[in-house]
């Protein structure tokens, strides 16, 4: 299937592992331009050129930046406007707060738990829309987690602040999709990422087991029997990113195995 994604501008965050990255390389192949951003530099490059080195004639831009501040995004937006011009997809991502009981939470970790998954998302977004109005085309993605469908105990912070990515996407693609921008959010399950490698681990911990274990057992939990790979959530964002995606807008698709139970 051709994707009409040759050319096209993509911007992804939190890209120099897991999600991120394998969105930032789907599209790549795709003959899309990447800019990808980061807080770690080294990791970032290193992404940068191994993006780079496997997709031909594609360009990758690393761009170091924390979308917790709202200087970082607006001048990744800026270079990425004076690299190429113009930006056709943003994908909103970041890592999760932290793996805690409600007890040992305070306010300031709450607080950058907001900054960090609602917040980063808003101003992403806000920076990106005129330069997407200007074209009359666009495609947001935000990757969210299915605990903004099926809270999780110890994840309170995240079941708590991602859910308001929902209504933020529906509310805007209801006032943007007329203008060809098209605003929709992704919903992994158990990816098989540094960052659920760091929540097993926490959880392996607590319960006295191996990370291997606790692995093990979560993906028996999956009514697909394992756990994603981060390729697998990236076919899903590379294809709303695209020309083929022209009648979705202000949904939610979930990818996870069939983890998620409820019906909505």
């Amino acid at each position: 299937m051709e994707l009409g994604l040759r050319e096209r501008v993509a911007v992804v965050c939190a890209a120099s592992q897991g999600l991120g990255r394998a969105a930032a390389a789907g599209f790549a192949r795709e003959g899309a331009h990447v800019v990808i951003c980061s807080r770690d530099a080294k990791k970032l490059g290193a992404a940068a050129r191994e993006i780079g080195g496997s997709a031909p004639g594609a360009r990758v831009l690393p761009v170091t930046a924390d979308v917790t501040k709202p200087a970082d995004i607006r001048r990744l937006v800026r270079k990425t406007l004076a690299e190429f011009g113009r930006i056709d997809v943003l994908v909103t991502n970041a890592g999760g707060p932290p793996v805690a009981a409600f007890p040992d939470l305070d306010d300031r970790t709450w607080q950058r738990g907001f900054e960090l998954n609602l917040m980063s998302t808003i101003r992403l977004i806000r920076e990106v829309l005129p330069a997407m109005q200007k074209r009359k085309w666009g495609r947001i993605i935000n990757i969210t987690s299915f605990v903004a469908r099926q809270p999780v105990d110890d994840l309170i912070i995240s079941s708590t602040v991602r859910p308001g990515i929902f209504g933020l996407s529906k509310i805007l693609a209801n006032q943007h999709s007329r203008d060809g921008i098209l605003i929709n959010s992704v919903v992994p399950g158990f990816i098989l990422t540094a960052r659920q490698q760091e929540i097993s681990g926490a959880r392996a911990k607590a319960r006295g087991i191996t990370p291997e274990a606790y692995i093990a057992e979560v993906a028996k939990a999956v009514p697909s029997g394992r756990m994603g790979r981060p390729e697998e959530l990236a076919d899903v964002i590379v294809f709303l990113g695209s020309e083929r995606a022209s009648y979705i807008s202000g949904t939610t698709i979930t990818v996870d195995g069939g983890l998620v139970k409820g019906l909505l």
